[in-house]
């Protein structure tokens, strides 16, 4: 993890998300991209006369200098900051500067518990990033004075297909040095399983992700709640977790994980930061 890429659009939520990225930068000696994107037409770039090209080029020149403030602060100092300005507006293309630039993990600043709301690089666009990134992102939503990572939730249903996001997890998490704590949320009526049931499930998942070690088994806990959404966020307060994890289905989005909308309640509801895993 030698590269982490921010999405900039000047506002305090993506300076959270920047103020994150230069505490994790310090620890692991990394450099910083923060990109901005204008979200302006090819029309409009191509074009070499005419009022459009004069304001596309005043776009750019103005993000450049908004950026000479926003990257003036303290806890940026020591920290190497590639600043970049993009005419981007398909978001998926931030997948693209990320493997350009063989970035290791995102980080985006969002709205909190009010939901996910139309914001350049805030809400609904954080959800857009989410869904076609093969890379991790880290979503942060509150300010963060000192971010550390020692406690994590890394909630699943075990099934097969989850053993991507599994993988790049645990090889993230091992990195941050921090302690993972896998989660199955165990739900009455039709979804209800018994102990047997998940037990047999978790094992055969773990056999194939860990080439037939059960050494993460042991950290394994089953809760049991009225929903996922619950679930997730009442043991990752029962244990004081620092960041809620969960793998996605990417450009399908985050509503396919666990079936239906949990996933994306997770990540528009929770209060602590949260990190998404592609499938």
């Amino acid at each position: 993890m030698k590269k982490i890429l921010v999405p900039i659009d000047f506002s305090e939520y993506s300076e959270y998300a920047l103020k994150v990225a230069s505490i994790i930068a310090k620890q692991h000696n990394a450099e910083i991209i923060a990109l901005h994107m204008l979200g302006l037409s090819e029309a409009v770039l191509i074009k070499n006369e005419a009022q459009e090209a004069k304001e596309a080029m005043y776009y750019m020149k103005l993000a450049e200098r908004q950026f000479d403030t926003f990257l003036d602060k303290e806890y940026l100092e020591g920290v190497t900051v590639i600043e970049t300005v993009k005419s981007y507006k398909v978001f998926s293309e931030i997948n693209d500067v990320a493997h350009e630039n063989d970035v290791g993990l995102i980080i985006m600043g969002s709205h909190g518990v009010s939901g996910l709301r139309e914001e350049v690089f805030i809400g609904s666009n954080t959800e857009k990033v989410v869904r076609s990134s093969d890379i991790p992102v880290l979503v942060i939503k509150n300010p963060v004075d000192d971010f550390t990572v020692k406690e994590v939730v890394f909630a699943c249903d075990f099934k097969i297909e989850n053993i991507r996001a599994y993988h790049n997890a645990m090889q993230l998490f091992d990195a941050l040095g921090a302690n993972v704590h896998l989660l199955y949320v165990n739900l009455p009526g039709e979804q209800f399983r018994n102990t047997d049931q998940i037990e047999e499930r978790v094992k055969e998942f773990l056999f194939k992700a860990d080439s037939g070690k059960l050494e993460m088994y042991d950290k394994v806990t089953y809760y049991n709640d009225y929903t996922v959404e619950s679930g997730v966020f009442n043991y990752s307060n029962k244990i004081d977790a620092d960041i809620i994890a969960i793998p996605t289905h990417g450009r399908r989005g985050l509503a396919h994980f666990f079936n239906g909308s949990i996933g994306e309640d997770i990540a528009n509801h929770a209060n602590k930061p949260v990190i998404t895993f592609k499938i």
